[in-house]
């Protein structure tokens, strides 16, 4: 079996995708990859703003722009570290997530994609789709889809 040489995942800052960082993390570990987290986030402001962060109660973090993100990419490099990664770097990203995370995969040449199992099984992401499925059907690449729910 090769090894990866890089790994990536990606987070929105919920525990679940979280789980997925510990995981890619403690895989980058063993195989001595480079461990890539990446953020997606779509800003929004104003009458917009408050009306998602109503209706998406606990979720609302992801509509509030790049700070989030980069909150959000400090507690995944940390939790990342705590697993034995040792060589990480993040990057936030302003697009959907689906796109996102395509892109920066093969922006960073990633042998593998991480994702958390969120949204796989719910019947909006069976009807809608869900980000690890997109995910599974749009990357070139090796993709993990962990167990985090």
């Amino acid at each position: 079996m090769v090894a990866y040489r890089t790994v990536m995942v990606g987070t929105d800052g919920s525990e679940s995708s979280f789980a997925a960082v510990e995981g890619a993390a403690r895989l980058a570990a063993v195989c001595g990859a480079e461990l890539v987290i990446a953020c997606a986030y779509l800003p929004m402001r104003g009458p917009e703003l408050a009306l998602a962060q109503d209706q998406l109660g606990v979720e609302a973090y992801q509509v509030v722009g790049s700070a989030p993100a980069e909150d959000t990419l400090r507690t995944a490099r940390d939790r990342a570290r705590a697993q034995g990664a040792a060589n990480v770097r993040s990057v936030a990203v302003q697009d959907e997530p689906v796109a996102a995370l395509v892109r920066v995969a093969r922006e960073c040449s990633a042998d593998l994609l991480v994702v958390g199992n969120r949204g796989l099984r719910s019947l909006a992401g069976r009807i809608l789709g869900s980000v690890p499925a997109d995910i599974a059907r749009k990357a070139d690449l090796d993709v993990l889809i962990v167990h985090t729910t």
